[in-house]
C-alpha cells in the first residue's frame, strides 16, 4: 500500500501504520480485542453490525462463527479489503457511516465498533451511540474498544495538552474519555454496562508489536519504515507522544446491553 505518492506528513496515523504494513489498529491491541468477541460470543443466530471494520481484523474473527455480518464502512478502500473476506450472502458491505447506516431498527443483536468513538466530537459519539441502539434489539449488545484517559479524576491541563499533541501526531481529532465517562456516555442512550476491561496502551512498543503482527510482520513494517524516511518520522513521532503520555493513555473495552 505504501507509495512514493502519498503525503505522510498529513494522512491519518491509522492508515499511515497500515500502508506500513501494520495490520492491528486497536488502541488495546489485539488481547483486548479477543477480550470483547469473548465476552460478545458470537453465534451462528447472531446478526452483527460491525461500524468501521478497518482493515477486517477482527472482522475475519467474528465470521469463523458464520453469524448474519454487516460491515458498515465508509473507507472505499478498507469497505473493498473486508469485502474480500465475505463468502456468504449472510455476510455484506455496507458503504455509509456509523451515524447513518440504513439499516432496519432493531436487525441486530450485536453491534460493536473500535478505534472510532474516539476521533468523534461529542456530538458525533452520540451519534453514532444512538445509532448503535436504534439497529439493535432490547437486549442486545454494544461494544467499543476505544482509547482512554487515566486516572478517572484527570485535570483539564494536562487532558488539553494530551489532546493538543495526539492531535499533533496521528492528524485527526482525537477526544479520549475517561472509563467512567465512556460508561456514562453509554448509560445515558439506555444502556447497561456488563464488562469493563483497561490495558496500556502501547499500539507502537516492541512487545505489543510482535503480540500483534508476529515476529514476520513486525520484519516487514521495520523494513518499510526504516526505507521510508517521511513515513519513518512520522512513525517516530507517534510513538514519542504515546510513550509522553503513556501515564494518562490506556485502551478500554466496554460491553454493555440495550435495556431500553
Amino acid at each position: 500500500m505504501a507509495s512514493a505518492a502519498m503525503d505522510y506528513a498529513k494522512m491519518p496515523g491509522h492508515w499511515l501504520l497500515a500502508s506500513l504494513g501494520k495490520t492491528v489498529l486497536r488502541p488495546g491491541g489485539l488481547e483486548m480485542t479477543r477480550k470483547m468477541l469473548e465476552q460478545l460470543n458470537i453465534q451462528e443466530h447472531d446478526t452483527v453490525v460491525e461500524f468501521a471494520p478497518g482493515l477486517g481484523v477482527t472482522a475475519r474473527i467474528a465470521l469463523q462463527h458464520n453469524p448474519k455480518y454487516y460491515a458498515v464502512e465508509q473507507d472505499a478502500f478498507a469497505a473493498a479489503k473486508v469485502q474480500k473476506l465475505l463468502n456468504s450472502d449472510r455476510h455484506q458491505v455496507i458503504n455509509g457511516t456509523a451515524e447513518e447506516t440504513g439499516l432496519d431498527s432493531g436487525i441486530a443483536s450485536i453491534v460493536y465498533g473500535e478505534a472510532m468513538l474516539t476521533m468523534q466530537s461529542p456530538v458525533q459519539k452520540d451519534r453514532i451511540i444512538s445509532e448503535a441502539k436504534r439497529i439493535l434489539s432490547i437486549g442486545g449488545r454494544y461494544a467499543i474498544h476505544e482509547m482512554s484517559l487515566k486516572p478517572d479524576d484527570i485535570d483539564l491541563e494536562t487532558r488539553g495538552e494530551i489532546r493538543k499533541d495526539l492531535v499533533d501526531a496521528i492528524k485527526v481529532n482525537a477526544l479520549p474519555l475517561t472509563v467512567p465517562e465512556w460508561k456514562a456516555l453509554l448509560e445515558s442512550h439506555g444502556f447497561e454496562v456488563e464488562f469493563v476491561a483497561t490495558t496500556p496502551m502501547h499500539l507502537l512498543r516492541p512487545k505489543r508489536l510482535v503480540e500483534d503482527e508476529g515476529v514476520l510482520g513486525v520484519l516487514k513494517i521495520a523494513k518499510n519504515v526504516l526505507t521510508n524516511p517521511p513515513a519513518r518520522a512520522r512513525v517516530l513521532k507517534m510513538r514519542s507522544t504515546f510513550s509522553k503520555h503513556s501515564a494518562y493513555l490506556q485502551g478500554v473495552c466496554i460491553v454493555a446491553r440495550r435495556v431500553k
